[in-house]
């Protein structure tokens, strides 16, 4: 009985603390969640087609790796950039209605335990954030109305991981596993 009281308070816990993060990430990205997840209102997948993501990360991928900053650069200089394509396109897709690739591949995406190895600070997220910006006024095939509705979300969602990442910090000995929405596999349709 003491261990399952204990085990209902960690998840009360985990709770707040995915809370908090959420609440940080509308603060900061200046997106609210509702915003933020509008991205689920609709399957992007079914509207948008496979190379449309492929394309997107592609092109995002493109000016990451090109980057002229090194610190940025440095972020990325431990994955190839086909697999780091391969890995953002599969996660759009998955998230955003279709198939789920990522989690076939890699497993659950657990987006602040990917991430964890990596410098995920304000910075950085905005310097993320205009890459894909750039790269999705770029996309000629992705509507207006899903272009808006895809930053919010990855907006919300950089500062999700920065907040994230500043929790990591702080419980640097601990174990943290916080699940996400901005992860969740939305299914497909």
């Amino acid at each position: 009985e003491r261990e399952r009281e204990r085990e209902r308070e960690r998840r009360k816990q985990s709770q707040r603390e995915m809370q908090s993060l959420q609440e940080k990430a509308s603060v900061w990205s200046g997106v609210d969640q509702v915003d933020a997840f509008a991205i689920d209102d609709s399957n992007l997948f079914d509207k948008l087609g496979l190379q449309s993501f492929i394309n997107l990360s592609t092109n995002f991928y493109t000016r990451v790796y090109d980057d002229e900053e090194e610190w940025f650069r440095a972020i990325f200089s431990n994955s190839k950039k086909e697999d780091a394509i391969q890995n953002q396109y599969e996660f759009f897709v998955q998230r955003m209605g279709g198939p789920p690739l990522y989690s076939q591949r890699k497993g659950h995406p657990a987006l602040i335990g990917r991430h964890r190895p990596f410098p995920v600070t304000h910075e950085a997220a905005e310097r993320w954030l205009q890459h894909m910006q750039n790269a999705l006024d770029d996309s000629l095939d992705i509507d207006q109305d899903s272009k808006i509705k895809m930053m919010n979300f990855f907006r919300h969602t950089a500062f999700f991981l920065v907040a994230g990442n500043e929790l990591k910090n702080q419980n640097q000995n601990q174990n943290n596993q916080v699940a996400c929405k901005h992860a969740a596999n939305k299914p497909a349709d």
